[in-house]
């Protein structure tokens, strides 16, 4: 929220009207709504805050993939901008979780990453092509944070989508965590591409329930009401790549 507008990242269509309702509280605008990448746990409400007057975007890099509506909302390239009030938004292409994997930087001081980085682990990279598709992802994976992500100054804050039981709070409460920290927190931020790639695939969990009709959901190839959203998205999300923190390892 900045100057009576406001944005929301990877919002769920279940809480639409929660995110128009928080910004009215706020009294701002709520004038975007970013998704981060095609989502393999949750129904995106990108399209229904759209609907509302809220400006929607989604990677552009992700159309490829088969989404249908790319026409009726905003494309984002990589290094585009867009203005939050008085904030500067950019995006930051990142795959490897997915190939059309994309990040949003707030003002040049945090980085919300989706399900490519979060303070406990990082981002599993089979969800798109299975696990013949993995291997390669997970390289992706390897350079985008390293160029793209910790490549930022070390105090820039990272932001994930998700967190686990194993996450710590930082100081303000949030699931947030500078570079710098999480650089000297998890060693396989810091190890070398192959090993990375061998860790990343070593104990990835199960695969979220019914990923890949959510994603054809999101890909707006299959329409479901919304209590056929509520049980698609039952249980945990499991988008990180290791069953427990690689934090402190």
């Amino acid at each position: 929220v900045d100057g009576g507008e406001a944005a929301v990242v990877d919002p769920l269509r279940a809480f639409t009207d929660r995110y128009l309702d928080d910004a009215a509280e706020l009294d701002a605008e709520l004038t975007y709504a970013f998704d981060t990448h095609i989502h393999a746990d949750h129904i995106s409400g990108v399209r229904n805050l759209d609907a509302e007057g809220v400006e929607g975007v989604i990677p552009a890099a992700a159309v490829d993939r088969g989404v249908t509506y790319a026409d009726e909302l905003t494309t984002a390239e990589d290094g585009d901008t867009f203005s939050v009030g008085d904030a500067t938004v950019e995006t930051v292409a990142t795959p490897g979780h997915t190939t059309g994997m994309t990040s949003y930087l707030l003002d040049e001081s945090l980085l919300a990453t989706g399900d490519g980085l979060f303070v406990e682990s990082v981002a599993r990279p089979d969800l798109e092509e299975g696990d013949e598709g993995a291997p390669d992802a997970a390289r992706m994976l390897y350079e985008s944070l390293q160029e793209r992500v910790l490549s930022l100054p070390e105090e820039t804050l990272v932001g994930g989508a998700h967190f686990s039981d194993a996450a710590e709070t930082a100081e303000d409460g949030t699931y947030t965590a500078p570079i710098g920290e999480l650089k000297a927190d998890m060693d396989a931020l810091t190890m070398e591409e192959e090993e990375f790639v061998e860790l990343i695939l070593s104990d990835m969990p199960p695969r979220p329930a019914n990923y890949e009709e959510i994603i054809a959901t999101n890909l707006g190839q299959n329409a479901v009401d919304d209590e056929e959203a509520f049980t698609l998205e039952l249980g945990p999300n499991n988008c990180a790549a290791s069953q427990e923190s690689l934090a402190g390892d």
